[in-house]
């Protein structure tokens, strides 16, 4: 079965494209290299043995879209993650993530349409819960205000997927996860954008590593128990795993629902200090870090309920902070030598 990945060579795409290879699937990629390179799709070769076509294609431009599907018109599944995805940058450039996110969208959607694609797996966010009033988060909490534009962008492009999906024969999942963090255990593909991170685990390799002189921890006065904000951190092979077994959900189980959303985290809130913790107890590395003001968008606390998952995916996260923060720091000293 044939599946396009939408930021195919992007941190997550790039490695569920190697847990769909893995599975038996025939995979192509379409990515702007808005935020990445290219260079994920050496580590996936270098992984898998196979080499992955990619359209260099800004799916904001219908035109150059629909060429991808006119040329393979065998396309039976779609996971789409092609995205900016950083809140803070999203509230200093809230057009430009309304216009990306939404608008590539849209164009893939009324393809899925036109080619009659059966299957569609849309990367979500647990940003579309807003700040929640109970934890963990399950997927039945209230959808709260967006804290920020990246946030509406989720919330958005659900209901526009919804929308637009209703009334056709496509099978969709909305897969809203919490913060992946790590790489390949290979350490031959992690998290590499270019564009400087703004997620908390790079940072920290970075740091650690002499790329930055130091790093700040945004705020140590919320409501948590060291006063920084808890985070849910999923392994991204947990996580690749994850819309591998939801893409299998959706076709082997033809009474599954037309339209559904999951949760993905490992259900335990991890704040900003104990990650860093967590990288100086495993790597035996010093971090230099201080302490700055809250970030506009930033909320307490956010960790999931994944039960859902498990009950309908049979999927289970197999990996912890300590191996988010091994596998990271092993991919940053690799890539930090090419």
């Amino acid at each position: 079965m044939k599946i396009l990945i939408t930021g195919g060579t992007g941190y997550i795409g790039s490695h569920t494209i190697v847990d769909l290879i893995e599975n038996g699937f025939d995979v192509i990629s379409v990515d702007s290299y808005i935020n990445s390179d290219g260079s994920a799709l050496q580590g996936i070769e270098a992984i898998t043995g196979k080499k992955i076509k990619n359209y260099k294609v800004d799916l904001r431009d219908k035109e150059a879209t629909e060429n991808i599907f006119k040329e393979n018109p065998d396309i039976e599944g779609i996971i789409h993650f092609a995205a900016l995805k950083a809140v803070g940058e999203s509230v200093e450039k809230p057009v430009l993530y309304f216009d990306n996110n939404i608008n590539s969208l849209i164009n893939i959607l009324d393809n899925i349409v036109k080619y009659d694609v059966k299957y569609f797996v849309f990367s979500s966010s647990c940003t579309v819960y807003g700040s929640p009033e109970k934890l963990p988060v399950d997927e039945n909490t209230p959808i709260q205000e967006a804290e920020s534009p990246y946030g509406r962008t989720k919330q958005v492009s659900e209901m526009i997927a919804k929308d637009v999906l209703q009334n056709t024969g496509v099978k969709a999942v909305m897969l809203r996860y919490f913060n992946p963090a790590g790489a390949h255990e290979s350490a031959k593909m992690g998290e590499s954008p270019a564009l400087p991170p703004l997620n908390l685990v790079p940072i920290i390799t970075e740091t650690a590593i002499g790329k930055r002189e130091s790093m700040m921890v945004f705020g140590d006065d919320y409501d948590t128990r060291d006063g920084s904000a808890i985070r849910d951190y999923i392994h991204v092979m947990d996580l690749a795993d994850a819309h591998t077994k939801s893409l299998q959900y959706l076709i082997n189980n033809p009474d599954a629902p037309k339209y559904d959303y999951i949760n993905l985290g490992i259900g335990q809130g991890v704040t900003v200090l104990e990650a860093i913790n967590a990288f100086e107890k495993v790597t035996g590395e010093k971090l230099n870090y201080s302490i700055a003001e809250r970030r506009p968008g930033d909320i307490a606390a956010i960790y999931a309920d994944y039960s859902k998952a498990k009950k309908l995916l049979n999927w289970n996260p197999k990996r912890k902070i300590d191996d988010i923060m091994h596998t990271a720091w092993e991919w940053e000293k690799v890539r930090s030598k090419k």
